[in-house]
Order: structure tokens, then sequence, then C-alpha cells
């Protein structure tokens, strides 16, 4: 049986995605980041590529709006059902591409995004460049004067110093190339057992990853991630 892809995995495998990332950041670092760059208070945010919800149920107490879009119905059903359980009710939740949000001009002045923005190079080979030029189009579109991008996106899972990965070094100059600022955090993922590190790791990582979790008995999971922001 071969393993899935991660594409696979975003769209049948909401709840077990759900869990390895429910263990990850255990340190706080997203959050500290995101209120380095801007203040959250009174911030209409949009989060694309949303998934489970991990950057939506954390920035929902803190902000006025925050709206999350997905391409993956089940990983926006995980989020639904988390958000549900909240007393909150600033959030709303849509399918939707990076290029063409359903949203009026200027109508939000924050947006985030994790380990997402990055597919539209890493799946569109040929055409990376213009997939990416079409989203910050949409951006500018979208967001009013002064307002904030930041993208969180890996540097490395089980690496305790930051690498570039391979599949995403286009990606990282082209970031470069438009102006984008960025820093470098821990997101590091801390499991309940080696066992539980193991099957999750190995589940959406692959077997490489999945044996040295083991080798190295890491119930703590490096993981080194950039934070990248741009004001417009």
């Amino acid at each position: 049986m071969s393993m899935p892809t991660q594409e696979e995995i975003y769209k049948t495998e909401g709840d077990k995605y759900e869990a390895l990332i429910a263990r990850e950041d255990y340190q706080g670092n997203i959050l500290k980041a995101l209120t380095e760059i801007t203040d959250l208070q009174n911030r209409l945010v949009l989060d694309l590529g949303a998934g489970t919800g991990r950057l939506t149920c954390l920035l929902a107490p803190y902000v006025h709006s925050i709206r999350a879009f997905d391409i993956s119905e089940e990983m926006l059903r995980v989020c639904r059902e988390k958000l549900s359980k909240t007393s909150l009710s600033n959030w709303k939740i849509d399918i939707a591409d990076h290029r063409q949000l359903l949203i009026e001009d200027d109508s939000a002045n924050l947006v985030v995004s994790g380990w997402s923005v990055s597919y539209l190079a890493v799946w569109n080979k040929e055409t990376w460049h213009d997939e990416l030029e079409k989203w910050l189009t949409e951006m500018k579109r979208v967001l009013a004067p002064s307002s904030y991008i930041v993208l969180f996106e890996s540097l490395g899972t089980g690496n305790e110093a930051p690498i570039q990965l391979e599949k995403l070094k286009d990606f990282y100059a082209w970031l470069d190339e438009v102006g984008f600022q960025n820093k470098i955090i821990r997101t590091d993922y801390k499991f309940e057992s080696i066992q539980e590190a193991e099957e999750l790791s190995r589940f959406f990582f692959g077997d490489e990853l999945g044996d040295k979790v083991v080798k190295n008995n890491w119930v703590i999971l490096p993981e080194c991630t950039g934070v990248w922001w741009l004001k417009i």
C-alpha cells in the first residue's frame, strides 16, 4: 500500500492531520511572532489555506473578525467543528482558491497563511511565477492600504537549524524579490509519547522522518519555520 500524498491527506484525513497539527508550536512562538509584526486588535483577517484552523483558532480571540479559506472541504469541516465549540462568533469559513477570493476590494487589513501559499509554486512547476503573481495581485485587491501579509513556511521538520527545502527554493527567492522581510522561529511539536510521535510524523512527513523520530527518541520534534511579512 503506497503512502498517501500530502495532497490526498488534505482531501481525506482531516482528523488525523489535526491530531498532528495540535501538537505543533507547543511554545507559542507563532502568536508571539505575529504580535511582533503588527497589532492584532481591530484586525479584519483572512486566513488562506486555513486547513483545520490552526491560525484561525489562534487569532480569533484577539481580532475583530476572521475568515478562513481553503480548497479542501475536509480540512474546513474540522476547522468549523473546532470553532463551533468556542463561544466566538466573529468567524466565517468558505472554500476558495488563494488567487480568487469572493470578497470585496479593500475589505480586510491582515492576511495570514501558514504552510500553504508555497503550494502555488510546488503544484504548478511550469507556471509557478505567474501563479504567485496572481496571488499577490489578489492580495492587493482585497487588502486596504497599510495592511500586512504574514506567511509561515517550513525551513525544515526534524532540523535543529534552518535549511532551505529544495522544493521551495523558487518560492523563498520570489518572496525576497517582491520585498518580504523574514525571520526564523521554532515551531517544535510536542507529542504525548514516542509512539504518537512516530505514528503522526510518519503519517504526514513519511518514513524517513518517522525513522529519524525513533532513532532520536524525539517526543519533541524540532521544526524551524520562516515568517515572511509584507506591508502593502
